[in-house]
Order: C-alpha cells, then structure tokens, then sequence
C-alpha cells in the first residue's frame, strides 16, 4: 500500500536491509510481484559484523564487547551464531530462502567492497541488471576521505554533493585480531558456498588477516 503508482516505463525502487535475512519476506515479494528484480549489496561477513555492532555501540553504549557477543563459549571457540550481527553474514543460509522463489536471473549481487572503490563500475552493473541507459557515471562521484567512501554528485549543477548521513563513517573499534581469524574461519565454508550458489567469487579470503578495504561505515 505504501508503493507509488508506476507509470509505463518507469521504475519505482524500495529497500529494506532487513528484507534479505526475513524469513517471510521472499514468499510476500513473490505474492506480490513475482517478476521484480532484487538487487542484494553484500560484504565480508566479518566487516559487516563489526559494522553492525558499531552502529548498535553508538546507541547502546553500554553493551558488552565485541569479543563477549560474538562467542558462546571463546577458550573453546564456540561462535555465537544466534547473535544477529553474525547470523545476518551467513548469506548463503538466506540466500536459500529467496532461490526458492526466485531465479538468479532475478537477482543482481552488488560487492559492497568495489562499490567503495569503484561505484561507476558497480552502478554500471546495477543500471545494465535494470534495462536502464547508463546515466549515473564516474563524473557522478568523488571519493570522500573523511568518511572512508564515495559521495554523490550531480555535474549539471553546483548543488551541494549528498554524502550519507552522520551515522555513516564511524571508525570501527579494534577487534582482537584472533577474534577477527576464528571468524574468518567461521565464515569461509559458507562464503564458498555462497560464490558457488551465485557464480561470482567475492574475494573475502584475499583480505590479509580479516582487515577490510574499508574500516569505516
């Protein structure tokens, strides 16, 4: 009910970060357009996991460690995987629930790690998935050194660029290298078969000792 009227040729566009871990939300999609096309940003769970759990830091200031959340028992190096900033990584796992519904001609993988370095490329991608002209180019972006990651900017005016908001790019607090590896190894089997189900390799394994590209989000 919330959706806009879409006239013929155009596009309207909803996102939900939540919509990829729910486990309903691929059988309401497909009750209600079964031949929509899903654009899914992804990655490495191990980023994502300390991205997420800085976000909730700069709310509840008070919650324990990263290290104390992400183990049920850390001397024998249980991970926790019902806690959700770690459950959300195992995209494989949700990935399944959505291939029941959908084909992966259906969906289109951005790397939210190429979409930090290169966005032109990535939005290249996203508008040829859309059956859109290639509008949005290099000359729409510029790299923000402040907050780690590429701004928007439209080159017909002097318009301010629109970078996102004051909840983005906050430095990561540092992790326990040791953590950061067992959950490396936690992760890599369901990478693999995360780049197996989608016929794209990720390069999450390449990223030297579990630090990412980007320490900000």
């Amino acid at each position: 009910d919330l959706m806009p009227s879409t006239l013929e040729g155009q596009i309207t566009m909803e996102k939900t970060p939540s919509y990829f871990v729910t486990n309903h939300a691929p059988k309401r999609i497909h009750s209600m357009a079964k031949d929509i096309k899903l654009i899914i940003v992804v990655r490495n769970p191990v980023t994502r996991a300390i991205s997420d759990y800085t976000q909730t830091l700069s709310k509840k200031p008070e919650i324990p460690t990263f290290e104390v959340l992400a183990f049920k028992n850390r001397t024998l190096g249980l991970i926790d995987a019902s806690w959700s900033a770690l459950r959300i990584g195992i995209y494989a796992l949700h990935l399944e629930s959505w291939m029941q519904y959908f084909p992966l001609s259906q969906m289109h993988f951005v790397s939210g790690e190429r979409l930090i370095v290169d966005p032109a490329g990535e939005m290249a991608k996203v508008q040829d998935f859309l059956g859109l002209k290639r509008i949005v180019t290099d000359k729409h972006f510029y790299f923000n050194k402040t907050k780690g990651f590429p701004c928007l900017k439209k080159p017909e005016d002097s318009s301010t660029p629109r970078c996102l908001g004051k909840s983005k790019g906050r430095t990561h607090p540092k992790i326990d290298p040791d953590v950061i590896r067992r959950l490396h190894k936690f992760y890599k089997p369901f990478n693999m078969m995360f780049y197996q189900m989608t016929g794209q390799n990720f390069e999450w394994e390449l990223e030297d000792d579990g630090v990412s590209r980007s320490s900000q989000d």
